[in-house]
């Protein structure tokens, strides 16, 4: 008798036992338990979600003895190390398993968030691999201290030696604890941290300094391969063009002639109508001796400006536009662009909450959120994930322990959102309820 794992990819165990699998219950060994829910969290529409549910909460020492396994299986290291699935207190042990191959690293190494840059600059492969180095000094959000630790590292890797080097100093103050305690103090400002006044908020695009070249060329960089793919593919939002600016986004002109009564109640032309109506009118100016007016060119509004685009220029757009651009291109149907807008420069935290209460996004966007400190140091953020009926469940779940009770309570009774997630906010509200009646 073959593995349970053969008889899953087979489709020969029973529905029941399906779902047994699926919350992990099986009596096969960890590692295979771990397999399975992998794969059936990749490959199972009917049990996937439960898969990735159960995957989220797994046991901390048995999935960081998987981390560190070189033989654990290439499906489960790959989705350990994805950056949506990847837990900081996973990262040291991935990063120096040699199964897990360099080219992950090349690609996660261009968008670390700066916990992350500290970790992967402890770790004893990253100090040696010069591509991996190189993609570090090209991420957007290296800071002073860790790029001049990255050139000091570059520097030692080509001299034959890699350098020893310290960095505590390299995040701010993420000295105290490493990585790990830098997350959980970022989940504890979460849970304090209600509602602020957000100083990205008070800002102005045309104040803010220029995004730098270099910024869009790694982001370019980074997702070529995907950039390729989807050439040619035009400008489609999620939901609809309609359901994107609404009935009254476009103004319906006339055209009434001067002096002509008989078409002041004409049907409403286009634009090259009015084009045309500007033109006769100026050429009868002229003829009565007028002095003549120059007809102002038809100023390009921001849809124009974007569907005349192509992958590449939108996610140049994405990066480096202001906030209504912003906020258009967040629905691209096209992945790469709508992720694009997530590492603009100048986003500030009141776009992404508005962002992460949409259900006009594509999940790959709402999954992308939570992987960023800055973001999930917003209470409003967490919050609005949750309540969103768009958000995976796995996600929602995972971050509905931050919440306060009055949110909780809300959510219980948000009929928008899946029975899974209210009957657990409920749970969750009494439990908050019982905890303080006791104090």
């Amino acid at each position: 008798m073959g593995r349970t794992i053969d008889q899953i990819r087979a489709l020969k165990l029973p529905s029941n036992m399906m779902q047994f699998a699926a919350r992990g219950a099986l009596s096969v060994p960890p590692d295979e338990n771990l397999e399975i829910l992998v794969y059936l969290a990749k490959h199972n529409k009917i049990f996937g979600d439960l898969a990735r549910m159960t995957l989220a909460g797994w046991d901390e020492k048995a999935s960081l003895a998987a981390a560190s396994d070189p033989k654990t299986a290439r499906e489960v290291l790959d989705y350990l190390a994805s950056p949506e699935n990847l837990r900081p207190n996973l990262l040291p042990a991935l990063l120096e398993n040699p199964s897990v191959p360099e080219s992950q690293w090349l690609r996660f190494a261009i968008s670390a968030s700066p916990e992350s840059i500290a970790v992967m600059l402890q770790s004893a492969r990253v100090r040696a691999a010069r591509k991996i180095l190189e993609s570090l000094r090209a991420n957007p959000y290296l800071k002073a201290d860790a790029a001049s630790k990255v050139a000091e590292l570059l520097s030692g890797v080509e001299d034959g030696a890699p350098a020893e080097v310290s960095v505590g100093s390299a995040v701010g103050d993420g000295s105290e604890g490493g990585a790990a305690a830098a997350v959980m103090a970022a989940v504890a400002e979460v849970t304090a941290e209600k509602t602020s006044v957000k100083t990205d908020d008070l800002k102005t695009d045309d104040k803010e300094e220029e995004v730098p070249e270099e910024a869009v060329s790694a982001y370019l960089a980074e997702h070529a391969a995907e950039i390729v793919a989807e050439e040619g593919k035009p400008f489609q939002p999620i939901g609809g063009i309609m359901d994107l600016l609404g009935a009254d986004y476009f103004p319906v002109s006339t055209v009434q002639e001067m002096g002509s009564t008989d078409e002041a109640g004409s049907a409403p032309v286009g634009t090259a109508a009015w084009a045309a109506a500007a033109k006769a009118s100026v050429a009868t100016a002229a003829s009565r001796g007028a002095p003549q007016t120059p007809v102002p060119a038809k100023r390009e509004n921001t849809m124009q400006k974007i569907n005349r685009l192509d992958v590449k220029g939108r996610i140049q757009l994405a990066l480096k536009g202001n906030k209504e651009e912003r906020s258009i291109l967040i629905r691209d149907g096209t992945k790469v662009v709508a992720l694009a807008v997530l590492e603009a420069p100048k986003l500030s935290d009141g776009e992404v909450e508005k962002f992460a209460l949409q259900k006009n996004v594509l999940e790959a966007v709402l999954r992308q959120i939570p992987l960023k400190r800055r973001f999930m140091k917003n209470y409003k953020v967490v919050r609005n994930l949750v309540s969103n009926p768009r958000t995976p469940l796995d996600l929602g779940l995972g971050l509905m322990k931050h919440l306060l009770a009055v949110d909780l309570k809300n959510i219980s009774a948000n009929k928008e959102v899946s029975e899974t997630v209210r009957s657990l906010a409920l749970k969750m509200y009494k439990q908050k309820v019982e905890a303080a009646n006791k104090k």
